[in-house]
């Protein structure tokens, strides 16, 4: 008897208040990185109706003015004028930004290792926290990613698009997706239910927006030969959706973390990503994970695998590497940890250089996902060599 199952996974759009906060925070990331590499950078920000608050721990021999980086990304977002619920000119935009505390530079500036035995180069730095991360593949999709959140993302980055390309002018830029996947061993055969919820302007009726979303978001999207009669489609389902944004709920950075990574499908470790400098590993070394379980399933040893590192504050070896394929792995996952322990350097100042991480690339990953997209190195697909058999 076949084994049957579903699985649901949500996106947001630029304009929901917790990723209005990711892309502030990761804007002044950028910022900071332009001017100084070397840049230390926490940085949250809190959005409310009509109040932007930026906090965090910032140590830089930049100077910039955080100010203006808000209003220019709520601009480019789409909140430029009052009637869609935040205006970027007029909102007050209030800051309190302190130094990285010593006693976390100190572990950072010098490794463990490197205090202990004298070690130089990649041992230099030490993590920048304690944690756990993970990176997950799976080949149901072209980007190795799990169908669900691939098809979530890609709903909502359409609506966006549909917005800014003035197709349905009467969209606002908040808004949300949701999508249900049925398996059947195991596999996506049909997709069960498609959420769609989009902030629009308040004369234009439900029956409009259904038919448009359908047709403009929807059908561009979807794979025909997942969608059929049989699927559930909800669309605005509370029948109006005008208040939106940061009037309609508070946002804060970092809430939206199962978004930014599998959709819920693969663990995660709590740390979020947005506003932090790669000598953060809650960041680096989730990318550094998901490199290595995407190549682990390229190179065809297994249909999926989650990759688990572990980190001590101040120290620059990772104190743990697991690797799980679920029993989908030609070869036992312990023979394939092995691999992974002989052949990538997961120290963070390793993986900084590896993937370059520190060039101004953050804001673009604050919205649609940090993973499942090309553009990123932490996805090539450039070592699968290691793991044919």
């Amino acid at each position: 008897m076949k084994s049957k199952y579903f699985f649901t996974s949500e996106s947001v759009t630029e304009g929901h208040p917790d990723k209005i906060c990711d892309q502030i925070s990761d804007a002044i990331l950028d910022a900071f990185l332009e001017k100084d590499p070397n840049s230390r950078v926490a940085c949250e920000v809190v959005i409310t109706t009509g109040v932007v608050f930026v906090t965090g721990e910032i140590s830089s021999s930049a100077n910039i003015n955080i100010e203006s980086i808000v209003r220019h990304t709520l601009n480019k977002i789409g909140y430029n004028r009052a009637k869609y619920g935040f205006d970027s000119e007029t909102c007050s935009v209030l800051t309190s930004i302190h130094e990285q505390s010593p006693d976390i530079a100190i572990g950072v500036n010098q490794s463990l290792e490197s205090k202990l035995g004298g070690y130089s180069d990649c041992f230099d730095t030490g993590a920048g926290d304690q944690g756990m991360m993970f990176g997950f593949a799976c080949n149901e999709t072209e980007e190795y990613m799990p169908l669900a959140i691939s098809l979530a993302h890609k709903l909502t980055k359409r609506l966006t698009d549909i917005r800014k390309a003035g197709i349905l002018p009467y969209l606002r830029p908040d808004g949300k997706s949701q999508v249900t996947v049925e398996y059947l061993d195991d596999k996506p055969v049909h997709i069960d239910t498609i959420v769609i919820s989009a902030q629009h302007g308040p004369h234009i009726t439900h029956e409009k927006i259904t038919n448009d979303i359908y047709n403009e978001v929807i059908l561009p999207v979807i794979p025909q030969e997942l969608l059929d009669e049989k699927t559930k489609i909800y669309i605005n389902p509370t029948g109006r959706f005008v208040i939106g944004g940061p009037m309609g709920d508070s946002g804060l950075t970092g809430r939206k973390i199962i978004v930014d990574t599998y959709g819920g499908y693969a663990a995660h470790g709590g740390g979020a990503f947005s506003g932090k400098d790669p000598t953060k590993v809650d960041r680096s070394a989730c990318y550094a994970a998901r490199y290595i379980a995407k190549n682990i399933v390229a190179s065809g040893i297994a249909t999926k695998c989650q990759v688990q590192l572990a980190y001590a504050i101040g120290v620059a070896q990772p104190v743990s590497i697991n690797v799980n394929t679920f029993g989908t792995g030609k070869i036992p996952d312990t023979d394939i940890c092995d691999i992974v322990e002989k052949n990538f350097d997961l120290r963070p100042k390793a993986i900084i250089e590896y993937f370059d991480l520190r060039k101004p690339i953050y804001q673009q990953t604050a919205a649609y996902g940090h993973f499942g997209r090309n553009e990123f190195p932490w996805e090539a697909v450039n070592r699968t060599d290691l793991f044919k058999i």
